[in-house]
């Protein structure tokens, strides 16, 4: 008994906009630039690449969002309003305005430009101090290959128009070395007491010289526990004989030098 197989037929139009979809290097792809489920992955991405905590597809849903550069425009009450709550609306209001201290190291990779993450972001903010920098020469000295120049080069000819629409600076953080520009590195764990939001939290520690990790790295040396909880970190900093914070803002106060 022979078995019967029906042809896969590949879509021709996208399933959000209905835009004609195109072939490009077999793969197909949504050409309409106001299409909302391209705009929503870009902002998805941007969210996730500078740790914006809280933008995920349901609030950007919400907040109507369909560009990168609306997410700077929404006002503190208009978000509190679309979310219906305003715990959640300031929270998210405090991850935006932090994340505009990104360096353009993180900035280029958020912007979702072929080829352009954070090994050639890295390679090329060694050679270059700010945005305005970009040229296809710069981008041959940072030893990037030519496809990833033109993809760089073709962004930025048009990014360049809207760059004032973007609260950034797009400057590369020269970072000095460890032992000679941060006190410490620190990870927080659990409910903080002392700020309303991880964010301020990470804010006064990067304001007072020290570094923010996640997770408990080979590089952290300061545990923050405000809630008590024998968490994992906490458990593991111990292990470590890690200095654990009690009271982020008393910390901050004693070592204020």
């Amino acid at each position: 008994m022979s078995a019967k197989y029906s042809a896969i037929l590949a879509p021709t139009n996208c399933p959000s906009c209905d835009a004609i979809l195109e072939w490009k290097n077999d793969l197909l792809y949504c050409p309409n630039n106001a299409c909302y489920a391209k705009n929503s992955k870009r902002i998805e991405h941007w969210a996730k690449s500078l740790k914006i905590k809280g933008l995920g597809p349901a609030t950007i849903e919400k907040l109507n969002l369909q560009s990168i550069e609306q997410i700077y425009s929404i006002d503190l009450v208009t978000m509190v309003d679309a979310l219906n709550s305003e715990l959640l609306g300031k929270k998210l209001f405090e991850e935006i305005q932090v994340s505009t201290q990104a360096s353009l190291e993180d900035l280029l990779p958020a912007f979702g430009i072929p080829l352009i993450g954070e090994t050639a972001s890295g390679k090329l903010c060694k050679v270059i101090s700010n945005i305005e920098e970009l040229s296809e020469n710069v981008c041959r000295q940072a030893g990037l290959g030519p496809i990833a120049t033109k993809n760089l080069i073709t962004w930025w000819n048009v990014f360049k128009n809207n760059k004032d629409n973007y609260p950034f600076s797009f400057q590369v953080n020269k970072r000095k070395p460890l032992l000679e520009n941060v006190k410490g590195v620190v990870c927080i764990s659990g409910k903080l007491n002392s700020y309303k939001t991880k964010a301020e939290a990470t804010s006064a520690l990067e304001a007072h010289g020290y570094k923010v990790k996640d997770g408990i790295t080979k590089e952290v040396t300061i545990l923050v526990n405000e809630s008590g909880i024998e968490s994992a970190k906490t458990l593991k900093a111990k292990e470590s004989g890690l200095l654990i914070v009690t009271n982020l803002i008393t910390f901050l106060g004693e070592h204020n030098d």
